[in-house]
């Protein structure tokens, strides 16, 4: 891995974990889109046929929310966890949700990292925000490549960012 830098002040206080982030709200589409979807089965094949719709669904989507969030959240501490490596101050990682997107907040002395994105496989993307500026790629390709885009991701951040923030 290419990251190793010195650290600039040689303390980070992050603790090592990111919250997890299974979203009541993308679980609570899941089970209406798998209802409205299971309904129609009722006037083919009956109760049954749309109970076990409803049932095959409602746990395809869950399901896929769980291995999105896992995804993410995998790809987050991954990157965090290079940066600290590097170098980069990392305070803390909180948990935020904006619209259908799961999120984290990558906390630093220059300010927040948002990092998030769709948390359903197979449509998993990851999006990557700082000082209003962000890239979005699919999360299945951020986590094959991770050194690569972890250290393209600080050299933006905290060797660019950091030395236009405090000029």
């Amino acid at each position: 891995m290419q990251l190793e830098q010195p650290s600039r002040s040689g303390s980070a206080t992050w603790n090592g974990t990111v919250p997890s982030a299974i979203d009541a709200r993308v679980l609570g589409l899941v089970v209406v889109t798998a209802g409205l979807a299971a309904s129609i089965n009722v006037s083919y094949g009956g109760l049954p046929m749309a109970a076990a719709a409803f049932a095959l669904l409602a746990g395809g989507g869950v399901a896929g929310h769980l291995l999105g969030e896992r995804k993410l959240r995998r790809l987050t501490d991954g990157l965090v966890e290079r940066w600290v490596d590097a170098g980069g101050e990392i305070d803390g990682v909180t948990r935020s949700s904006n619209g259908m997107r799961t999120e984290w907040r990558v906390h630093t002395p220059d300010g927040e990292i948002v990092i998030g994105g769709i948390a359903l496989v197979p449509i998993a993307r990851l999006s990557v925000e700082w000082q209003g500026v962000g890239d979005t790629m699919a999360a299945s390709e951020a986590s094959a490549n991770i050194d690569r885009v972890a250290e393209s991701l600080y050299r933006e951040i905290f060797e660019i960012g950091s030395a236009t923030t405090r000029s």
